[in-house]
């Protein structure tokens, strides 16, 4: 995880992984709406982020104010894998002071076939869930991207100086191709759109997972590509890439894979509006091994290792602790132990999903704002674009 403090700091002065700081809390704004969370780790997992290689040199001005952008796709309501790896770090984020930008990529979500009706219930959902996890839109800029033509305007401009050979490396298209008999062009060609995202608002730091790191690479590239081509421009973008064994949350029923919304069990995610008898009867089903024990082990143990780091990861308690305190219990009283845990952790984010989801307008009227903010920025950038490559009289 990136804790705010820490952030801040490593964003002004490049670092290590072994300076990280020790335990520490977050307490986000009574305004936010969210409650005071407390995150803290053992030292037995101090390797908590992994900054890239770009972080390990100093920024250019440690003095100039920080631009950190990150999207989500519209799936609806999050579930736990989310929020411990993507949302709960943008709220730290939102801690820093920097400038951050978050974006509802509703424009990345039609690469593949979606209906209509469920995908605008979607987004509107998706900015519920953010906003209940504590993204303020009074701090952020949080934005739905199809609000903003810009992002789609300038798409064309970096899909023009991009090489089919540079996209057809990429490893998600691979991944995500190879079920499929007929590829939708747009699933080859969303990272240029995803470089647009970024390069739009001239980002300067991207919180990533590992898997996204070469789509961070890309931009790069094709800012510096621009810059070389029409003049300086734009600041290359960096990856804030986290060490996945610790923000990844497994399935519950194939601990070896993350948690995912794509994974046809129900069963096999915790959903930050489930009821707590669903998240009961979930972690009941949960999939662990014959040994009654309960220690971390996640070569050999997946199952109840998932259940420790879930664990750890919603009481801030260490895995020794958490060892200790579990002596004489077994896996089956565990699962309901863990439960208990998570259904505490996400009551007050829950109650204050219900609250949101229950007044649609004003959901839509956050996003409208948001919008306003991101054209405000991405405009002058856009118009900046333009006069660079001659579609602009200055």
């Amino acid at each position: 995880m990136w804790p705010g403090r820490f952030l801040a700091a490593l964003l002004q002065k490049a670092g290590h992984a072994s300076a990280l700081p020790r335990p520490m809390s977050l307490a986000h704004s009574a305004g936010s709406g969210h409650p005071r969370t407390r995150r803290c780790f053992s030292s037995t997992v101090n390797r908590q982020c992994e900054p890239n290689d770009s972080l390990n040199r100093r920024v250019e001005d440690s003095h100039t104010r920080k631009t950190i952008f990150s999207g989500i796709q519209p799936t609806g309501v999050l579930h736990l894998g989310n929020y411990f790896g993507a949302v709960q770090r943008w709220v730290e984020l939102q801690e820093t002071g920097e400038e951050v930008i978050f974006c509802i990529v509703d424009l990345h979500s039609i690469t593949l076939p979606q209906d209509p009706k469920t995908l605008h219930s979607q987004i509107i959902t998706m900015a519920a869930s953010l906003v209940a996890c504590g993204i303020d839109p009074s701090r952020a800029v949080l934005f739905q991207q199809s609000r903003v033509s810009e992002h789609a305007q300038f798409n064309w401009v970096l899909g023009c100086l991009t090489t089919m050979a540079r996209l057809g490396h990429l490893p998600q298209y691979k991944e995500k191709s190879a079920s499929l008999k007929e590829i939708p062009l747009g699933l080859y060609v969303y990272p240029v759109l995803q470089s647009a995202d970024i390069l739009l608002y001239r980002a300067t730091h991207v919180p990533v997972g590992e898997d996204q790191r070469q789509h961070i690479q890309l931009a790069a590239h094709l800012a510096r590509v621009f810059n070389n081509k029409f003049g300086q421009t734009f600041v290359l973008p960096r990856s804030l890439v986290y060490d996945d064994s610790i923000a990844r949350v497994k399935s519950l029923r194939q601990p070896d894979k993350k948690m995912s919304k794509s994974e046809t069990d129900p069963k096999s995610r915790i959903n930050l509006a489930d009821s707590p008898d669903e998240i009961r009867e979930k972690f009941k089903k949960a999939v662990t091994d014959f040994t009654s024990a309960v220690y971390f082990d996640a070569e050999n143990r997946p199952g109840v290792s998932n259940l420790m780091s879930i664990h750890r990861a919603v009481t801030g308690q260490s895995m020794e602790q958490i060892s200790r305190e579990c002596e004489g219990v077994n896996t089956a009283q565990y699962k309901l132990l863990v439960a208990d845990a998570v259904i505490e952790h996400l009551r007050p984010i829950r109650l204050r999903l219900e609250q949101l989801l229950s007044d649609r307008a004003h959901l839509n009227h956050l996003l409208d704002l948001g919008a306003d903010k991101a054209k405000t920025i991405a405009s002058k950038t856009w118009q900046d674009v333009r006069e660079k490559v001659g579609l602009l009289h200055k």
